[in-house]
């Protein structure tokens, strides 16, 4: 159980049990645990798409249904005992991808926006996120505990959801001339259409960097003093 995360291990557990009968209502319809990790994985896909071609709104609402995935696969694997040590290396080899996959969308739907800080805000925050991964996998291969954290891979999802969101409802970010949102006139007479939601994807960003590397820290600082008191 994740500790010092943003979601207490109660909330957690609630939520997870709350999963449950959609789990196995999915798998009467006939998926199974590692095929509904394949589904998520791909919607999450199709929200990166999303991204990338700047539909933000619709791009938040599909990952964070798709992400609600993630639970499922393990709420069916327990509840029908079909627990893998396969299903659980896809269900992580599937989150990575689909997390790097996100970004990728976003840093492909900011490409073309002057404030360069987009998308090497999400370059960063995708490195930050692929180091929490990275920590917890290498502490747990040396023996050690590595699940602790403020920001565990459910809590960017929601982040980086409802960021999404919150950026297309305030009017999306800077976009090519003639599109919708407000101009800004340039020299020579050039106009540039900006969007008002551009400081909202930068705040999600930057917030979602900060709060992943504080959960790096906090697992190296863990596996530090787990190594030390396994050398006394």
């Amino acid at each position: 159980m994740t500790e010092h995360s943003l979601v207490s291990p109660s909330t957690r557990a609630r939520i997870k049990a709350l999963a449950v009968p959609f789990a196995l209502a999915l798998g009467r319809a006939g998926l199974t645990p590692n095929g509904l990790t394949v589904v998520g994985f791909a919607g999450v896909c199709v929200a990166a798409w999303l991204a990338a071609t700047g539909q933000w709104v619709t791009a938040g609402i599909v990952g964070l249904l798709f992400a609600a995935f993630d639970m499922l696969d393990g709420g069916l694997a327990r509840a029908t005992g079909r627990v893998s040590r396969f299903g659980a290396f896809l269900d992580s080899t599937l989150d990575r991808a689909g997390e790097g996959v996100l970004y990728a969308g976003i840093v492909a739907g900011t490409a073309s926006v002057a404030d360069r800080a987009l998308p090497a805000l999400a370059a960063l925050a995708m490195v930050a996120a692929f180091l929490v991964s990275y920590t917890r996998a290498r502490a747990e291969g040396l023996g050690f505990g590595g699940d602790v954290g403020v920001a565990p891979r459910a809590e960017r999802v929601v982040v980086m959801g409802l960021g999404l969101i919150a950026t297309g409802l305030a009017g999306g970010i800077a976009v090519p001339a003639g599109s919708a949102g407000g101009t800004l006139a340039l020299p020579g007479g050039g106009v540039l259409a900006m969007g008002s939601g551009q400081p909202w994807l930068a705040a999600t960003l930057g917030i979602l960097f900060i709060l992943s590397t504080i959960t790096v820290l906090q697992r190296i600082w863990h596996v530090r003093a787990q190594a030390r008191q396994a050398e006394e």
